[in-house]
């Protein structure tokens, strides 16, 4: 949904209506309503909903009666970039927000804005009902317009949970967006839980699922390693091989089939296996000898990467990237202008 199909005159009215519609129901000024520009997107993941805002400068306000005018009763957390934003709600003050988190309440009156800039201000909100989040209200509320930075511990597992929605969760099936939005909220209260220091409050499961993201981060980041296995990931999450397995395997088992249902090892295996065929599609590395990439991704046996490599993809190494050098030859072949 975008403001660009539209009439200038009709764009700051439109938008007014849209966010009423989508999140909540608030007052909206800008200084130049004709030159405002926004654009938003929503996806439902069950009883969670995941929204998408950009727009230039405005400044927003919930009364009372707006909360009469409509009340979906939930906990909503930013996470907002680009150009800088604030929120006020129950005596907290975000300050300038950049790559921070921040939580409000729509039950409560706000007062929020975007900086004056050149730049639209972006942002992404989880919309979670109250009674979804695992953690004492009166906890929660400590946190109200308080932020939350976006760079470091589950506050940058979240953030990039909630990057990869927006890009992803459109593809995805039913099943799997009501498995999001699961996740979604139990990552959601960790984050909280973490800045609270009552980690010790949340379910068993909600703490489980938070370690896993965390695991899942922590092997991402290493995949370079050769020697990233089974007990080194345990060892930096300061549990067992026992139980890493066993968090596997509860996953397997709540997500049959899905992109987390594998074992340790083998996800691991197939996260360098998706990297090194990255890396074999891109003509930029064409010259880069296919056991070098492999070993970049942590694979330094050649005949065993080629052998997973063909069992994963139904081709050796060479053979994708011959494949893919001729399709990338004839594509630039086709879109090339005609000769003058």
């Amino acid at each position: 949904m975008s403001t660009d199909l539209l009439p200038a005159t009709d764009r700051f009215e439109w938008f007014t209506d849209l966010v009423a519609r989508e999140l909540i129901p608030v007052g909206l000024r800008s200084q130049e309503p004709v030159a405002f520009q926004a654009e938003a997107a929503a996806l439902d993941l069950g009883a969670v909903r995941v929204s998408r805002f950009s727009h230039t400068a405005l400044v927003s306000r919930r009364t009372p009666a707006h909360i009469r005018r409509g009340d979906p009763e939930q906990y909503q957390l930013a996470l907002v970039s680009r150009n800088p934003m604030w929120i006020n709600q129950n005596r907290g003050e975000s300050g300038l927000l950049d790559g921070d988190l921040v939580l409000w309440d729509s039950s409560r009156p706000q007062e929020a804005g975007a900086m004056e800039g050149a730049r639209r201000s972006y942002s992404i909100i989880l919309q979670m009902p109250r009674t979804a989040l695992p953690l004492p209200g009166d906890k929660v509320d400590r946190l109200l317009a308080h932020r939350i930075s976006g760079r470091h511990g589950m506050g940058a597992l979240l953030a990039d949970f909630m990057n990869s929605l927006t890009r992803h969760a459109p593809d995805c099936g039913p099943a799997e967006l009501g498995r999001l939005g699961t996740v979604a909220v139990d990552l959601a209260a960790a984050c909280l839980a973490q800045q609270l220091d009552a980690a010790d409050e949340l379910p068993p499961e909600t703490r489980n699922q938070a370690l896993l993201q965390r695991i899942d981060a922590f092997i991402d980041h290493h995949l370079a390693d050769p020697d990233l296995d089974p007990p080194a990931i345990a060892a930096r999450h300061n549990i067992s091989v026992r139980t890493l397995h066993q968090l596997f395997r509860d996953r397997a088992r709540r997500e049959p089939g899905g992109p987390g249902s594998e074992s340790v090892a083998a996800a691991v295996r197939g996260r360098r296996l998706e990297r090194c065929r990255a890396d074999l599609a891109r003509p930029e590395l064409a010259d880069r000898p296919v056991y070098a990439i492999a070993a970049r991704w942590g694979l330094p046996n050649a005949a065993a990467f080629s052998r997973s490599f063909r069992a994963a993809y139904g081709q050796t190494p060479s053979e994708f990237r011959a494949l893919n050098v001729k399709e990338s030859c004839a594509l630039r072949t086709t879109s090339a202008p005609p000769p003058s």
